[in-house]
């Protein structure tokens, strides 16, 4: 038989505790909102704590493919107000001798590289002209952009002489 010494014995405590298998509750942070959704949400210490809209605008740099080089530029889209501004950046890094200074008023994709088209591919892989979205929409979906030589009519016109 056990015989236990109740000069030695240390007071019981009596207060509840949760098992060491329980999880505890989740506490809520205040600088978290709860209509939060995405990366700002999961992020707060990042100073990711605004709207998606925000988070959203944070694009990588996108690929600039000039068809016949071998050579490809990087670009950050976000970085660029317009069209116009992305197309005086697409004329500095392609066209020799660009002045950043020189005709830019009426610079657009059209002309930015002359004889050449300027399209993007969106995120399903799909080829598109740029400048057919709003510039803001542009910026959100293009994964690639690919600068495409002008084909001029390669028929040759036979004359009866």
């Amino acid at each position: 038989m056990f015989h236990q010494d109740n000069t030695t014995q240390q007071p019981r405590d009596t207060t509840t505790r949760t098992p060491s298998f329980m999880p505890k509750p989740l506490s809520r942070n205040p600088n978290i909102s709860s209509s939060s959704s995405g990366a700002a949400g999961r992020f707060p210490k990042f100073g990711l704590n605004v709207d998606d809209d925000l988070v959203s605008s944070v694009v990588p740099p996108v690929t600039v493919v000039l068809e016949g080089r071998s050579i490809c530029q990087r670009v950050s889209l976000d970085k660029h107000e317009s069209y116009q501004t992305f197309a005086l950046a697409l004329r500095q890094m392609f066209v020799d001798g660009a002045d950043s200074t020189s005709g830019t008023d009426d610079l657009d994709l059209s002309n930015a590289i002359p004889g050449h088209l300027i399209a993007y591919e969106d995120m399903e892989n799909d080829l598109l002209l740029a400048g057919d979205l709003s510039w803001k929409d542009f910026v959100r979906v293009a994964k690639r952009i690919r600068i495409l030589p002008v084909k001029g009519n390669t028929r040759k016109v036979r004359r009866n002489e």
